[in-house]
This record gives C-alpha cells, sequence and structure tokens, in this order.
C-alpha cells in the first residue's frame, strides 16, 4: 500500500513540477469575480498566494507521500491556516474561500490529462488521487476559516462587553456602573471585574449599580446582581441599587428574592442624592439664587 501511495505521489509531482506555470495560469484565469473579490484582495496578494500554494503542493508531493496529515504537508497547512486567517478578517466567506482551494481542480485535472492520456486507466487513478488530496486541502481550509471566524468572534463579544459595562465616575468616591440588556454569567464576571478595579483606582466607598437599562430580573440576575455587591463589599464600598421600576420590584417580591441587605431607589438621581449623605456630602441651594426667584 506504501508502495502505491508513494508511486501515486511521485507521478502527480512530476505533474506539477512539469505543468507548474500553465496549472497556475490557468487557475488565475479560471478564477471568477465572485472568487477574486477584488473588493477585498489585490490581484497582485491573490496571485501571490496562488504561486505559493503551487510552489509547496510540488514540494510536498515531491517528498513521496500522498498523505495530508504527513510532515511533507506541515507548509502547505501552515500556508492554508495563514490564507484562512487573513481572508476571515478581510471578510470572504467560508464558501469563497474553501473554492480557493477547489477551483485548482480544473487546471490540475487538465494538467494529468495532457500527461496521461495514452494511458487512461493511470489517468483517472492520478485523477482520483488528486481529488482527493486537493477536497483534503479544501476541507482543511474551510476548518481553519471557520475556527479564524469564531475566534473573531469571541474577541468582539468580549470587548462588547467591556464596552457595555462602562464605569462612571459620579464624584468622588462615588461610582455609578449602568448595565443595559440582560445578564448571564459571562457578562457578570466582566461587570464585577471593571467595578471592583474602578473600586481600587479612584478609592471610592459608594457604588452605584444603575439598573434602568435591564429589561427584566429573575432569580438568576438577582443572583449576579448579589455577587457584585458582595464582591463591592468587599472592597470597602457599599452598593446601592437603582432603577427598581414597579413591574421589577413585583417580579423580586413574586420570586421571593431577598434584597433586604441591599439599598434600593427608584431612580440614580435618588442613589446618587443618597450615596452624596454617605461620603458627607449634600447640595445646597444659593440663597442668591433663591432670592432672585422669589423676586421673579
Amino acid at each position: 500500500m506504501a508502495t502505491t501511495l508513494n508511486q501515486k505521489a511521485s507521478n502527480l509531482a512530476s505533474i506539477i513540477a512539469q505543468h507548474k506555470a500553465e496549472i497556475l495560469s490557468e487557475w488565475l484565469r479560471d478564477m471568477g469575480a465572485a472568487n477574486r473579490r477584488s473588493d477585498l484582495m489585490k490581484d497582485s496578494e491573490l496571485k501571490a498566494q496562488c504561486s505559493q500554494f503551487v510552489e509547496l503542493l510540488a514540494q510536498a508531493t515531491a517528498a513521496g507521500t500522498a498523505s495530508f496529515e504527513s510532515g511533507a504537508y506541515g507548509p502547505l497547512r501552515e500556508l492554508l491556516g495563514e490564507i484562512s486567517h487573513t481572508r476571515a478578517l478581510q471578510g470572504f466567506s467560508a464558501k469563497e474561500t474553501a473554492t480557493f482551494v477547489f477551483s485548482m481542480k480544473r487546471p490540475l485535472f487538465t494538467a494529468i490529462r495532457d500527461d496521461m492520456e495514452k494511458d487512461p486507466q493511470t489517468m483517472a487513478a492520478e485523477m482520483w488521487n488528486a481529488t482527493e488530496l486537493l477536497d483534503s486541502l479544501g476541507l482543511y481550509t474551510t476548518e481553519m476559516f471557520l475556527k479564524s471566524r469564531e475566534e473573531t468572534i469571541r474577541r468582539q463579544q468580549e470587548e462588547m462587553l467591556e464596552l457595555s459595562t462602562p464605569v462612571v465616575k459620579l464624584w468622588d468616591g462615588i461610582l455609578a456602573l449602568p448595565l443595559i440588556g440582560t445578564l448571564d454569567s459571562a457578562r457578570t464576571q466582566v461587570v464585577m471585574e471593571s467595578l471592583l478595579e474602578s473600586i481600587v483606582q479612584t478609592n471610592s466607598r459608594v457604588a452605584i449599580i444603575d439598573i434602568t437599562g435591564v429589561p427584566t430580573v429573575d432569580t438568576v440576575v438577582a443572583q449576579h446582581l448579589l455577587k457584585t455587591v458582595t464582591a463591592a463589599r468587599l472592597m470597602g464600598a457599599d452598593c446601592i441599587i437603582s432603577g427598581v421600576r414597579p413591574q421589577i420590584a413585583q417580579t423580586i417580591v413574586h420570586l421571593g428574592i431577598n434584597l433586604l441587605d441591599v439599598t434600593t431607589k427608584a431612580t440614580l438621581s435618588d442613589a446618587f442624592s443618597l450615596a452624596l449623605q454617605k461620603t458627607g456630602l449634600a447640595f445646597i441651594r444659593s440663597q442668591k439664587k433663591e432670592k432672585a426667584k422669589d423676586e421673579q
């Protein structure tokens, strides 16, 4: 079996080496506008990728094995990984990325046919060998593309979570954390880390967690809030939860959620006023402004 594989790889290597220029030329010519995507990639970059692909494929098959998993195909796998990652960032689709490899079949089959037209049986076996190899290359490329896309999406989600949980300094010693959207375990962790870091950096004594933008509060969301409040207290800061609307208050009572140890306020302004009291501060209306107002 090993001898057969080596012979097939040797034949394919010889064909690619002899017809390298023709294969590359036909491959580039056959790529339609949909595959070229000149709006996302320059033709010079595409040509460089195709040229490097053909060169590495010739080197891999010349090593005497048709197994894509072998070490001889390591440089080619690395190239396909780079191409997949780059195209995922550039905005190519999985289909367009896979077609980059699969579109090489016709030029390669043409080269095999021209080289072995007098031996139909060997030609058919060689085309099947080339099909299996290019299919493996195409599937690997698609797998690497999806992996890169998933990694990009995951990183963007993390960045969005960080951006969606801004900690605002309202006054010396007073922080506010406005929450918008649903709280889950992952977001709670980001919220907690952001709040605790800000408490340490600003040496704040009071933190206001505003849930006006949280659509619903169930048992899970309440537990997440309690964890955040507990963590803030361990850092020496009192927490006030603001934005408790009538519907949310009814839901909390109905579910039997215990928030007795947590200070809550209906509005952010009420919470801020309480926070000022906790820090020993208060706003006093100017007498001049009061007098001018009375005269009007």
